[in-house]
């Protein structure tokens, strides 16, 4: 099909108007239209060409294998939001200025490499996505005539150096997406970017971070993940209206004290740095909502953190803790706790007063027992104690009705041969995890679980499965790797929402293992065939002791009955 009528047929399935979520130009006008809605045209070369009408506000084609884009649709006069990304546009038409309305264009993910200059004529597009293209930074200068310009995307486009054109003339800026590039520092006209809100800097290769960002008043978002961020100036705190800063993944082996004058700050994530503390000072953060120190060695719990009333998310995950203080049982509005891979031989008693807490991950300490006021989680939907030291399967679990998710597999810890009936109480649950482990068996109980999706026995002793699972009417993905199971209950077919069954490493004789090995549906065809077979030797074995039940009195009938003894021609005539 040639690449014209391609287009076409792409433009008549998939135009449609979508109000597009930006800010207008201060001098345009809103203007209401009506949705357009086309059908989908097949595809058929016999049908002819697709009449495209100038009203068109929106158009995705994205994904449709184009080359170019067309002079089609460049003549679309009134045209706003372009979706082109996705495909194989080796360069941007030079007709594109004819799109003088044009407020959103995403071209990412294509093989562009020149922008041509008419882009620039783009006098009233806001937003601008070229990520993912192998640009020529000698090209780039032209996007800083793009003047309205709110949003620009040049994620992992081999980027050396951000262009000062761009600094010194996009004075509307509010996004700037630089990440997954080969920035080694940012010009220090960045800091004329005087309306930027959200800059993204992951993955790139700078040293420090940019104090030419400290200078920019509005900035509430900035990520500098996966860096090589030794340094935080004391400048950082001019950032009066930061609400989310991540640095993880970097070098840092201390905070500056005057991070504290970020008062607005709510998101701070320094995972997977160097650092052994924090400033006292950051107690000042009121607003904190959420803390990621995963991945640091800590010297000891960070006492500022309990100052912060409304903390909700706290990831304290591989940091050497052993004890947590008792001002952190204060912090009544955390969900979501994680404190796994540290040294904790007990839970301690005062997390059980958390009553907002939903997740709790212990996962990969030494915890050896339950206490029992974990009853008072009367909230908490996840439980992780994977790992831990575990004498025998501590039952105070069951006191947690509200749980959603337990995980429990003991690679490392001691492990468990059996699971109580007692399982039957979490009634709420969703997921099970309890694989490596040494079960040799599954509590018949287990089919009380109405609500278990998923349920995980991965690397135990399991040498049947119970009748009861089949029970488990909502039950999506069934983990049994690495087993002693030899057959299936005959019924599991009839859990017609089960979408995974995994049966590797297991000595399979019902079904058998090269059934097994081709997935769920050779499995469920298996089982139904064998089903059908079972059903109808049941009926020729009833039939044949229904028929073996009346043959003795066939065989009396035939002895009975009176033998005629008359030859044929004699019979004929007594009956005329």
């Amino acid at each position: 099909m040639a690449e014209s009528q391609q287009i076409q047929e792409a433009s008549a399935g998939d135009i449609h108007y979508l109000k597009a979520d930006f800010v207008d130009c201060e001098d345009d006008h809103v203007e209401t239209v009506q949705e357009i809605s086309v059908n989908e045209v097949p595809d058929n070369e016999d049908l002819p060409p697709t009449h495209v009408t100038d009203r068109i506000f929106f158009m995705d084609l994205a994904n449709k294998q184009l080359q170019t884009i067309s002079p089609e649709v460049l003549s679309l006069e009134h045209l706003e939001e372009l979706h082109a990304e996705k495909n194989l546009i080796i360069s941007i038409p030079r007709d594109i200025n004819r799109l003088r309305h044009m407020k959103v264009l995403y071209l990412d993910q294509n093989h562009i490499q020149d922008i041509c200059e008419e882009l620039g004529d783009l006098k009233c597009l806001q937003s601008l996505d070229l990520s993912s293209n192998p640009l020529c930074c000698s090209s780039l200068p032209v996007i800083s005539k793009l003047q309205s310009l709110r949003q620009l995307r040049l994620y992992k486009t081999n980027l050396q150096e951000l262009p000062v054109q761009i600094c010194e003339c996009l004075h509307h800026v509010e996004l700037l997406g630089l990440s997954d590039n080969n920035l080694k520092c940012l010009p220090k006209e960045t800091v004329n970017l005087t309306k930027l809100k959200e800059i993204y800097l992951q993955k790139n290769r700078l040293e420090s971070f940019p104090k030419e960002l400290c200078y920019i008043a509005n900035l509430e978002i900035i990520d500098l993940e996966q860096n090589l961020i030794s340094l935080i100036p004391e400048e950082v705190g001019f950032l009066t209206n930061l609400v989310k800063l991540f640095l993880a993944f970097n070098n840092l082996s201390s905070i500056p004290p005057t991070l504290q004058y970020c008062q607005k700050l709510a998101v701070l994530d320094l995972s997977h740095n160097l650092l052994h503390k924090l400033p006292a000072g950051l107690k000042n953060l009121t607003e904190m909502r959420e803390l990621r120190l995963s991945a640091n060695s800590l010297e000891k719990f960070p006492r500022q953190i309990c100052c912060w009333q409304s903390l909700s998310h706290v990831y304290l995950r591989n940091t050497g803790l052993r004890k947590v203080p008792e001002s952190f049982t204060r912090l009544t509005s955390v969900r979501i706790l994680d404190l796994s891979e540290n040294c904790f031989d007990k839970i301690p008693k005062g997390i059980c007063t958390m009553k907002s807490l939903e997740e709790l991950a212990l996962d990969e300490n030494h915890i050896q027992e339950i206490p029992a006021e974990v009853k008072e989680l009367t909230n908490l939907k996840c439980l992780g104690l994977s790992e831990n030291q575990f004498s025998i399967f501590p039952k105070e679990i069951f006191l947690l009705e509200s749980l959603e998710r337990l995980h429990l597999g003991q690679n490392k810890g001691i492990k468990f041969t059996s699971l109580p009936e007692d399982i039957s109480k979490l009634k709420n649950l969703k997921e099970l995890h309890v694989e490596n482990n040494s079960l040799e068996y599954l509590p018949a109980a287990i089919s009380s679980l109405s609500h278990l999706k998923t349920l995980d026995c991965r690397n135990n002793l399991l040498k049947q499965l119970p009748d009861s699972l089949c029970q488990i009417k909502g039950l999506k993905k069934l983990f049994l790797q690495n087993n002693q199971l030899s057959q299936l209950p005959e019924d599991l077919d009839s859990l017609q929402q089960l979408e995974l069954v995994l049966l590797d490493e297991n000595p399979m004789t019902d079904p058998p293992t090269e059934v097994c090995c081709q997935g769920t549906a050779a499995i469920w065809e298996y089982l139904q065939e064998k089903k059908r077979r079972k059903a109808m030797n049941l009926k020729v074995k009833r039939l044949w002791h229904r028929l073996k039940g009346i043959g003795p009195f066939l065989t009396l009938y035939n002895v009975a009955k009176p033998k005629n003894t008359t030859n044929k021609g004699k019979g004929s005539k007594a009956k005329k």
